[in-house]
Parts: C-alpha cells; sequence; structure tokens
C-alpha cells in the first residue's frame, strides 16, 4: 500500500526552537573548530616565517629554484665568455704527442696539471685581444711542478697585465690539534703581491644544499660563527665576482639583493675550449685571432667531470636539470646579475612586517574559505587560494626580482583548505549518522525513501530495518512478512497469522507513544481501545478493511486488520494520463457510497487520495484505506498534556483544502479531498501544481481536462475554497451526481434507476449524515500535539 507523506504542521514554538538552539548550538561548535585551525595554521605560518628556522628557508629556496627553472634559461649578457678546461681540452695532449712538431703549441697542456706557461700564453692573446678582464678560477698556491721558470712565465704575464688580471683565493677549513681554523688559500705572492687582484671563490650553501647567494653572503655568515679572535685577525677580500668587474672598469648598480639572478642551466653562458685559444691555427681560423674576445671578460675556469668542480643551484641537481653546475658557471652568474643589476632582494626586508604579510594573507584567505559551506569546494578554494599565492610570487620573483615568503604561506593556505575539509566531513558525516539513525526508524514513509533515493550512504537502510524487523513474531502469532511503510506515530507491516488455517496475510499497524509517563501510557490505552472500537465499526462495510484484533505489547498497541490484496488507485490515475469522464464519475459514485458510511460513524478520514484507495484484485472494488487512528491517538494524547499546545494538521499537500490546513477539518473537508482526486483522474495533473485563483481560490483546472459542464459544476462546488459553499454532505453530492450517473453506470453492467437510488440513500444514510455534519468537530479538529524536543530523533 503506497503512501504519499502527509503534511503536518510541526510545533512552531518549543520544538523548531529545541531544534534550531540545537543546530544552532552544534554550529557555534563547528564555527569554534574551524576559527581554531584557521588561527591556528595563520598562527602557525607567521611564527614560522618571522623565526625562520632551516626547514622554513629549505622549503623557501626550493620553492625559489622552482621558480627559475618554471620560468626557464634567459639570454645572458654577450660579453662574459668562459675558456673552459673540459674533456677536450684535457684530451689534447694525444695529438701533440702523435704529431709533436703539428701540435707544437699543446706541448704545455699534454699532461694535467698543465704547464703554467699554458695560462701565461692564453692571457697574453686575451688581453691583446681586447678583452676587459681575465679572471682565473684556479689556485696557483703551491709552486709549478715543472719548475721555476713555469712560475716566473706565468708571473711575468700576471705583473705585465695586473689591472686587468683576477686570481682566485679561498677560505679554507683547517682541521689542527686547536681545533677547526678558518685559513685564506692564496696564490702565491709571485703572482698577485696585492688584494687588488684577488677575489675569493667562496658561496655560502643554503639548507636545500644549493647556492642562491653571493659571494659577500659566505663571509658575513663565516665572520659571524668565527671564534672573536680568529674573526679579529682574519683578512675580508672582496669576491670573485666584484674583483673581476672592477678589473674590468666597469660599475654596476647598486645591489638590490643577496641571491643571484641565474640565467640558465649549465652552458647557458657562452664557452670556448681552452685548447682552442692555445692552438695558433684555432685562433686564428675559429677565433678570428682574438677578435671574438675584444671587450669581453672571460672566465678561465674547470668544466671538466674529472676535476669535480660542480655544485648544486638553481637549475642543477633536480629531476628536469639533474647536471650540476660548474663553478666557474655559478661565477658568470653572478658576474653577469651585478653587471646588469639583477640582484634578488626581499620584497619587505623587516621581518615582523614580512610576518604580518603572512598573517594577513593566510587569516584573510581562511575567512574567504569558510564562506562556502560545501568541504569539497572549501579544499578546492584552498587548493585555488595556495596556487595564486603563488602565482603572484612567481611573478614577482621572475619579473620585478622580489622575494616574499611562498611556501610557509601557501601551505597554511592549501592546509586551511585540507582542515575545513576534514571539520566539515566529520560534521557531515555526524550528521548523516544522526539523520541515518532518525531514519532507520521511518525507513519505509514515502518521504524518508525519497530522501534515501538522494543519498547513496543510506541505501542500505531500508534492508537493514526489513532484515531486522523480518521473522519478528508479535502478539504470539502475527509473523512480519514486510514493512509497508512507516511514520511519525506508526508503522505498517505484512504478517502471517499463525493462529489462521492457510496461514493467510494480515495488515498489522503499530502504534508508537513516545512517552515513558505512567498516566500517558494509560490514557494511550484508553484511546487506542476507542478508536478500536471506531474501526471495528467502520470495518463493517465491505469497502473497508475489517479489523481483525487489536493487542498491546511491551506498551506499544498493535490493529491487526485485513489485507486487501490488489493495488493502489494511483495506479490507475497517473500523471499527463486523463480517464474518462464516465470512468472517473463512476469512481467518484463508488466512494462516496463507501464515505456517506464513514461519515455516519462521526469520522473524517482527513488523508482521501489515490495512495489510500485500493482496488480490491478479487471484485475490482474500491476499498479505502488508512483512517489515521494513530495520528488521531497522538493528537488526543497532547491535548491532555497541561504545557503549550501546538496545533496539527493531518493530510497531504493538493488534497487537503484550506480548513483542514488550519487544522480544523469538516466532514466535506473529504468531499474537497474526493474532488481533487476526480480532478487528477481527468487532467493527469497531480493536484499540488495546479494553479489556484489569486481572488477567489477557485482551482484553475478546466482547460487541462475535456469534461461535461454538468460534471464540471459538480467538481468545482466538490472543491470550492470556502467549505461553506461546499456540498454540506455526501448525500448532496451523490443527488447532483445522479443524472450523470445513469449513463455512467453502465461501466460495470449495474444501471440503478434515479428514484430509487435517492430513496434508498434518503433511507438509509440521509439523517445520520446530515446529523453528523452539524456536529461540530471542534474537538477533532483543533487537537494539538505535545512532542518531545528530539521527536525527530525518535
Amino acid at each position: 500500500m503506497s503512501k504519499e507523506h502527509p503534511q503536518v504542521a510541526t510545533p512552531a514554538n518549543r520544538d523548531s526552537s529545541g531544534r534550531s538552539g540545537t543546530s544552532a548550538s552544534q554550529q557555534r561548535r563547528r564555527n569554534a573548530w574551524e576559527a581554531i585551525c584557521l588561527g591556528g595554521w595563520a598562527v602557525t605560518a607567521t611564527i614560522a616565517t618571522m623565526l625562520n628556522p632551516a626547514w622554513v628557508q629549505l622549503l623557501e629556496r626550493q620553492t625559489q629554484a622552482f621558480f627559475f627553472e618554471a620560468r626557464g634559461a634567459v639570454v645572458p649578457p654577450k660579453d662574459i665568455v668562459i675558456v673552459a678546461i673540459d674533456e677536450s681540452s684535457l684530451s689534447q695532449g694525444e695529438f701533440f704527442q702523435a704529431d709533436p712538431q703539428r701540435y707544437s703549441d699543446l706541448e704545455p697542456i699534454q699532461a694535467w696539471p698543465w704547464q703554467r706557461s699554458a695560462y701565461a700564453t692564453v692571457v697574453d692573446r686575451l688581453v691583446a685581444a681586447g678583452a676587459k678582464a681575465v679572471a682565473i678560477d684556479l689556485i696557483f698556491s703551491t709552486p709549478s711542478s715543472y719548475g721555476e721558470a713555469d712560475d716566473r712565465r706565468l708571473a711575468q704575464t700576471l705583473q705585465q697585465h695586473s689591472s686587468q688580471i683576477v686570481l682566485a683565493s679561498q677560505y679554507a677549513q683547517l682541521d689542527t690539534p686547536q681545533g677547526f681554523m678558518t685559513q685564506i688559500e692564496m696564490p702565491l705572492l709571485e703572482f698577485c703581491e696585492t688584494d687588488r687582484c684577488l677575489g675569493f671563490i667562496n658561496f655560502l650553501l643554503e639548507p636545500d644544499g644549493r647556492i642562491h647567494q653571493f659571494g659577500e653572503q659566505f663571509l658575513a655568515h663565516l665572520m659571524h660563527h668565527a671564534p672573536p679572535e680568529q674573526a679579529e685577525v682574519l683578512e675580508q677580500l672582496p669576491t670573485f665576482a666584484e674583483s673581476t668587474l672592477k678589473a674590468a672598469q666597469i660599475d654596476h648598480p647598486p645591489r638590490s639583493g643577496n641571491s643571484i639572478f641565474f640565467y640558465g642551466p649549465a652552458q647557458t653562458f657562452n664557452q670556448i675550449p681552452f685548447w682552442q685559444v692555445l692552438d695558433s691555427t684555432t685562433w686564428k681560423n675559429n677565433l678570428q685571432s682574438g677578435a671574438f674576445f675584444k671587450d669581453k671578460i672571460v672566465l678561465i675556469g674547470s668544466t671538466a667531470l674529472a676535476h669535480q668542480d660542480f655544485h648544486f643551484a638553481p637549475f642543477s641537481g633536480s629531476w628536469l636539470y639533474p647536471q650540476r653546475m660548474s663553478g666557474v658557471e655559478i661565477h658568470a652568474n653572478a658576474i653577469a646579475t651585478l653587471q646588469e643589476g639583477k640582484a634578488i632582494g626581499e620584497a619587505i626586508p623587516n621581518v615582523p612586517l614580512r610576518g604580518l604579510l603572512v598573517l594577513a594573507g593566510v587569516a584573510a584567505s581562511g575567512w574567504l574559505l569558510s564562506r562556502p559551506k560545501q568541504p569539497f569546494k572549501r579544499l578546492a578554494g584552498g587548493i585555488g587560494l595556495a596556487i595564486a599565492w603563488t602565482g603572484v610570487s612567481y611573478a614577482l620573483f621572475t619579473q620585478a626580482r622580489l622575494i616574499v615568503p611562498v611556501a610557509i604561506p601557501a601551505t597554511a593556505i592549501a592546509f586551511s583548505g585540507v582542515s575545513l575539509l576534514v571539520t566539515g566531513s566529520i560534521h557531515e558525516q555526524l550528521r548523516k549518522q544522526k539523520l541515518r539513525d532518525t531514519l532507520k526508524h521511518y525507513v519505509t514513509s514515502p518521504i524518508v525513501q525519497e530522501i534515501i533515493s538522494q543519498q547513496e550512504d543510506f541505501e542500505d537502510l531500508r534492508r537493514e530495518r526489513e532484515l531486522a524487523l523480518a521473522g519478528k513474531v508479535l502478539g504470539g502469532r502475527y509473523q512480519i512478512v514486510k514493512v509497508l511503510g512507516s511514520g511519525g506515530f506508526s508503522e505498517t507491516y505484512v504478517a502471517e497469522d499463525s493462529q489462521r488455517p492457510g496461514n493467510p496475510y494480515c495488515v498489522v499497524k503499530q502504534l508508537r507513544v513516545i512517552s515513558d509517563d505512567p498516566n500517558t501510557l494509560k490514557l494511550a490505552r484508553r484511546l487506542f481501545a476507542t478508536e478500536a472500537e471506531t474501526l471495528e465499526r467502520l470495518g463493517q462495510h465491505d469497502q473497508i478493511p475489517q479489523l481483525l484484533a487489536s493487542f498491546e505489547e511491551n506498551n506499544e498497541f498493535y490493529l491487526v486488520q485485513e489485507f486487501i490484496q490488489g493495488h493502489p488507485l494511483n495506479y490507475e490515475i497517473l500523471p499527463n494520463r486523463s480517464l474518462p469522464e464516465a470512468k472517473v464519475i463512476h469512481i467518484l459514485f463508488d466512494l462516496l457510497e463507501v464515505l456517506a458510511f464513514v461519515h455516519a460513524q462521526g469520522v473524517i478520514h482527513r488523508d482521501l487520495k489515490p495512495a489510500n484507495i485500493m482496488r480490491r484484485l478479487r471484485d475490482s472494488r474500491l476499498v479505502i484505506i488508512d483512517f489515521g487512528i494513530a495520528r488521531k491517538i497522538t493528537t488526543q494524547l497532547a491535548e491532555s498534556s497541561p504545557e503549550t499546545k501546538y496545533t496539527v494538521s493531518v493530510g497531504t499537500p493538493g488534497y487537503m483544502p484550506s480548513e483542514q490546513s488550519s487544522g480544523r477539518p469538516q466532514f466535506n473537508s473529504d468531499i474537497y479531498a474526493l474532488g481533487m482526486t476526480a480532478i487528477y483522474a481527468l487532467t493527469g495533473k497531480s493536484p499540488h501544481t495546479l494553479i489556484h485563483d489569486a481572488d477567489t481560490g477557485a482551482v484553475l483546472w478546466r482547460t487541462e481536462a475535456v469534461v461535461s459542464d454538468e460534471f464540471a459544476a459538480i467538481l468545482d462546488r466538490m472543491v470550492h475554497h470556502d467549505f461553506t459553499q461546499r456540498y454540506r454532505s455526501v448525500l448532496e453530492v451523490r443527488i447532483a451526481l445522479t443524472p450523470l450517473i445513469l449513463p455512467s453506470a453502465a461501466i460495470d453492467g449495474s444501471v440503478v434507476p434515479a428514484d430509487d437510488l435517492v430513496a434508498t440513500e434518503a433511507n438509509t444514510i440521509a439523517a445520520n449524515t446530515i446529523a453528523a455534519a452539524d456536529r461540530s468537530v471542534t474537538a477533532d479538529a483543533e487537537a494539538t500535539i505535545d512532542l518531545p524536543e528530539d521527536w525527530m530523533n525518535q
């Protein structure tokens, strides 16, 4: 037996305020947890940014290296060239040994270490060709293994061009018996007599293991951490890059930051193999007798793998650029950065202000993320805002050469979204579990089934409920076979009667009394007995289910009624399908006869609709079911409560007239419901979708159906907005239909003369029906219900 959900005007004061108060409290708790999470991430990011520990530096430097790689290589200055001591130069000794006369120029580099005369020859040629400066990334700190003459040859060249030459030196840490000591490793004095031709080649390794900053930061770090007695006597040399630009007589712009602008990966700068400068033939042919080096800064250094002068830097040691960068190439990037004024600096040098930026950014992002209510939208928003922060930071880094905190605030924003997802998901799961616990008691209710159909998580509730009840025996004889339906007041089962021959089916309705109060149970027991007697009388009609038994078990009340085998009328009255007028008249006339009997017993059905009308299989007669006894008992129980009372109206939208909606049903409220059922059958339009006249309240349905004026006039009066203008009794409707029933009665072969019909009706039910219609039903219509605050969870 299919059931459309009734409309119940739930308590508008205490219950609504109780539920809304509980909901508000839960929302406040949820908001508090979200605020704690969001505030926690904002404060954590701020503190981390301000303290700047090694792990924060690691993340930020890794992000900057990623920015460099995402930007890609850019064209370096063309006036910086590397003369590379590469693998090809190291292998030139083979050519000399094969033909000493032809490759006599290569004699000084036939074996490593090379003769220093080779460097002298190359320097002479470069300076003579017009190079602005020659910087040698090699430390000549020990005498040549080829003898003093070899050193004198190089010294002569270096002294001759001393103003354009820069030699490498470095700060080295020595392990002595007294502990670690820092010492400057310098070239021989004969090669460089003053600091003007020196430049130290050390760089500071960042927590990510890469070189990011100029050499000055290494020296600052060294002086900061050196013992005071060493720091006082330790000579502070210029960097290799600064000395080179000074030797080239280039005044670079003031440095705007401490970080090097890396132009690209290894071999971004133009490289010429060392041997090509040394060999006269390639010098003349390939390098145009040195014209290639005119007005250029030339760096001489090793790029050969054998010398292991390779370091991690941006564009190196990553998945995209696995090759490490040679030291001479890092110097080339540092020199080019200074020369072009492209040093990268902090956008906000002041550390507290930098922390405030992060606090404001993360907090504002958290506020934006808290606006949507859906957890996954919050997660997506967190990721989106983190990407946006990263994107802005990337633009500042690559275009304005400014560093703003990226990794920490972006991570905090993303985790804010994750936190909101987690808290929202937990809240949602708790809400669903609470709803699940509520719904599983009413799983067969139509409105609950609609909820379940839209929630995959609840699809198993129906099965769980049916499995839990399957086989349960009630009253020692009624074994549950299937759950038919449930509502806030009752649950209905199909059961087998084990004490009757053949174990026939019956319908068992359980009445829920949500109270442990003995007085309430006592009153419920008395009301139950009274209503059972009413059902007993109603069941005497052939087209109303017969009451078979009533009993109490474990403070629960049960009604056992005849099982009607057939189908509900809403299997015949379908949306967008119209029934013929004659069939609708016959349906209406048949139901009016049953309804006349019901009203004669002083009962208003209050929920007449196709779903509560069965077409009996054995004889095709219409049977009215579901008289709402459970709702009536619960309402009367509430009337006895000394607390504030709340009006309850029972019915289904579209079939329920206005006076019933306001809690004052009349006998002719059932006539309205039958009229709407007939209009639904004629139009194929569900009653709740029909339009009502704004002024009169009349139902505008005639244009949707093919119907005679006579029948339409009857239906219009049946569904009149004002119950005082409606037919007062079922008898009046049957009399009005009598002229139309004669031709239509032939549908089932039973034609009753109109005079006999009217006479029969007048003799059997007129007096009772009219008398019942004249009685006030205020006591029932004004039924109130006092429900507990957690009634939705019962």
